[in-house]
């Protein structure tokens, strides 16, 4: 019998990174769905039964969530807490009664406690309260770990989830206030390049950095997580999380970003940090360890790359991207 794949959130940033890896290698033995929020109200346990019951999954890749960047959480902890409670308790349940096989749900790298050692790893997850910033969004993803350690042990269920950390590419949500620092950055520096002034010569221009640049940060491509979410699907059978990021020696500066973004664009302006915005926390290293020893050989793309093919989509794509 095929697999029947239902992916929450899948008109979201992973959720189209998976959606382009499958139609490349279109396998023969998997039906893949992808739906969005306009499908279902997963805070809603009736409409999230309906759609499973329409589905009928064999595994689900559970990516939906309440979303935002810094400025965003810091202000609805208690909507970022209840939403994605009701979400993930109602996606876990209805996998439960619809006997899933598998469910592979999404965590976040802010879910770690605040005050750690570093690199960070799947062991450390529930040692201490997460950042201030953003607990409603941390402590609800940390439920995600205890329900399905809950589910296998009280029914033997395999729901499992992994930990990625930053994650950018096409399809990303580039809504100002809303959006994370790359996606963020490359709709304010679009603006700045071509819509505000557009007759300014550049080099007369500056781009604003949020903070001192100093903060460093995992950023993994959309197109390399969604072959790695895919591998775990397949292959990876513990209820323990599973950290997918790029290695500890792969990690970049935001000043280092903002260059990298600069060069992309081919903008012959100035980058100014401003000083006066928060950096948020200074680094979140994050060990790939446990997926490096599953997967030795898994060559990440490189981070140049990745972020000029982020800019050419957001470029090609400007009127109908998320901003």
């Amino acid at each position: 019998m095929s697999k029947v794949v239902l992916v929450t959130g899948g008109t979201g940033l992973i959720g189209k990174a998976i959606e382009t890896v499958i139609k490349e290698e279109n396998p023969a033995d998997e039906r893949w769905i992808f739906v969005g929020s306009k499908d279902a109200d997963l805070t809603d346990l009736a409409a999230t039964r309906e759609m499973f019951q329409k589905h009928q999954p064999t595994h689900v890749v559970h990516l939906a969530a309440m979303v935002g960047g810094l400025f965003h959480n810091m202000s609805n902890n208690l909507d970022f807490f209840r939403k994605n409670m009701l979400i993930n308790d109602n996606i876990l349940l209805l996998s439960h009664e619809l006997k899933v096989k598998k469910v592979v749900s999404c965590l976040s790298t802010c879910i770690f406690p605040d005050k750690t050692s570093y690199p960070i790893d799947e062991t450390m997850i529930h040692n201490g309260p997460p950042h201030d910033s953003n607990f409603g969004y941390s402590h609800a993803k940390r439920m995600i770990d205890v329900l399905n350690r809950a589910y296998n042990q009280q029914y033997g269920d395999m729901f499992t989830s992994v930990v990625p950390c930053n994650v950018f590419g096409p399809h990303d949500n580039f809504v100002p206030g809303v959006s994370h620092v790359i996606p963020g950055m490359i709709h304010r520096l679009h603006e700045l390049m071509f819509v505000k002034n557009p007759d300014e010569p550049q080099e007369s221009k500056s781009f604003s950095v949020y903070g001192t640049g100093k903060p460093l940060r995992q950023f993994i491509y959309s197109l390399d997580l969604a072959k790695l979410f895919i591998w775990v699907l397949r292959d990876y059978n513990s209820v323990e999380p599973i950290i997918l990021s790029v290695d500890e020696s792969a990690e970049v500066s935001i000043a280092q970003l903002a260059e990298s973004l600069a060069k992309a664009f081919d903008f012959k302006g100035k980058l100014e940090f401003d000083t006066t915005k928060a950096d948020g926390q200074y680094k979140k290293t994050a060990s790939n360890a446990k997926l490096r020893k599953h997967l030795p050989n898994f060559k990440f793309t490189d981070f140049d790359v990745a972020i000029k093919d982020t800019v050419q989509w957001y470029i090609a794509n400007y009127e109908k991207a998320r901003k």
